[in-house]
């Protein structure tokens, strides 16, 4: 209870309906922020697994739907900056490692017909507490608000990160704790060793 984030957590309004794909392994992992997004979003939700038959009824009515997802093919990526939510626009993101987000992607080949949307570069990530490979990676929060404040720049969704910064806080903490711990743990054995 001490770690609970449920006080942190807000409800954004927004136009563009959010829905997450996540990968099972990722929904195991006590750190993941994408279920933190969803929580904080009024028109979001978490769908977990690797197969999703329901997206084809979801990007027929939907009167726009991207996919939140980088691509090497030039002519499927378009920059985030051409579009702007409506009240029928859907936002697809993948959630899981880079391998398991892809492996989602290539699962559910409707997603194949869909315009990819590319962050703009911008800040580092803030999530000091899981390593990414690629420099310019956020985490799935960061990257839900980056894209809701591009197509709803009218709207504020910068308080949708504040259950992730605490999150990342309090993992800091409790890391900076343990390696104290331990160190203070090494120092009595050396000195333990010394007496005998």
């Amino acid at each position: 209870m001490s770690h609970c984030l449920c006080a942190c957590i807000p409800a954004v309004s927004h136009r563009t309906r959010v829905v997450v794909l996540q990968h099972p392994d990722e929904a195991k992992h006590p750190l993941n922020t994408a279920r933190l997004a969803v929580l904080g979003l009024e028109r979001a939700e978490l769908l977990v697994g690797v197969d999703f038959p329901q997206l084809d009824g979801m990007i027929a009515s939907a009167g726009q739907a991207w996919l939140l997802f980088p691509t090497e093919d030039e002519t499927r990526s378009r920059p985030l900056t051409a579009y702007r939510g409506g009240d029928a626009s859907l936002l697809i993101v993948p959630d899981g490692t880079w391998r398991k987000a892809r492996q989602v992607v290539r699962a559910n080949p409707v997603l194949g017909t869909l315009p990819r949307l590319s962050l703009p570069m911008g800040e580092p990530s803030a999530y000091r507490i899981r390593k990414a490979r690629e420099p310019a990676a956020v985490s799935t929060i960061e990257a839900i608000v980056r894209t809701l404040s591009i197509l709803e720049p009218w709207q504020d969704f910068h308080p949708l990160l504040k259950p992730f910064s605490v999150l990342v806080e309090q993992q800091v903490q409790a890391m900076a704790q343990r390696t104290r711990q331990r160190g203070g743990a090494g120092a009595q054995d050396s000195t333990a060793t010394k007496h005998k």
